[in-house]
């Protein structure tokens, strides 16, 4: 068994459940050692099947909106399991359910109003700003075309603005950004553009352009996949920069 490539879902969960042979586990440990995205997704199974686990020990789940009833609804189908069910036994049959339920946790708008916190976050708020892409080559993204900077239209500006509750921002203090730069291959729309501090936080856009051109080079060079870059720029900006440049904080050469 080899980790070149992420371990998928059923791999982190038998590894949970002690299934994996000694060996196999121990190649999954060093992965995980060196990979911040995998120790995130085996953590957020952990959690997810624990959950799994105390719900079924309740009697009745209370009514919800949103990832709680899709849980609901989707133990509601299961058969009761016998007493004193192993956790392993359970592995099999929550894969989807674990899966479902973390994409409703992640996906499915809130019932509550944004609150904005572009000032003080680096991140983008995922609801809001998911990242998109379009479909690209390693060619197409590495052509000298590729490297010139597109201008967010001033109507698609504000309407970011507005969906983050800021109207009337000031252009010195926000840039409205792609997430997954177009140098990579992020689409001009919506769900791809946020309005990121020039100087709320160390965090600024201008370490952002240094992570964006890091990771340009990295594909173009063969030593990254295109959709790699794409999802670590899309999921954690912040932690792909402290993961390629091996720091904790911005390098001086990067800040403004």
């Amino acid at each position: 068994m080899s980790y070149e490539k992420h371990p998928s879902d059923e791999q982190l969960i038998l590894d949970l459940d002690g299934e994996l042979s000694a060996r196999q586990s121990r190649r999954l440990r060093a992965h995980l050692e060196s990979c911040w995205t995998c120790r995130t997704r085996r953590q957020e199974l952990e959690n997810s099947i624990a959950e799994l686990i105390r719900a079924r020990r309740d009697e009745e789940l209370p009514s919800a909106d949103g990832p709680q009833a899709l849980l609901k609804a989707r133990l509601d189908q299961l058969p009761a399991p016998p007493p004193r069910i192993p956790i392993w036994a359970l592995a099999g049959a929550a894969t989807a359910l674990i899966a479902l339920a973390i994409l409703a946790i992640r996906v499915l708008p809130s019932r509550r109003p944004v609150v904005h916190q572009a000032a003080i976050f680096s991140i983008p708020d995922s609801r809001l700003t998911p990242g998109a892409a379009v479909l690209l080559n390693r060619r197409s993204v590495c052509s000298a075309e590729n490297t010139k900077n597109k201008t967010v239209p001033v109507a698609l500006q504000r309407q970011v603005f507005a969906n983050y509750g800021i109207p009337g921002a000031e252009p010195r203090e926000y840039e409205v950004d792609y997430l997954i730069t177009p140098a990579l291959g992020g689409a001009d729309d919506i769900h791809n553009l946020w309005p990121q501090s020039h100087s709320a936080t160390v965090w600024n856009a201008e370490v952002k352009d240094a992570l964006e051109d890091r990771l340009r080079q990295m594909v173009c060079e063969g030593q990254l996949d295109l959709s790699e870059a794409q999802r670590e720029i899309a999921v954690n900006w912040v932690a792909a920069y402290k993961k390629y440049f091996h720091t904790d904080a911005p390098l001086p050469q990067h800040r403004q």
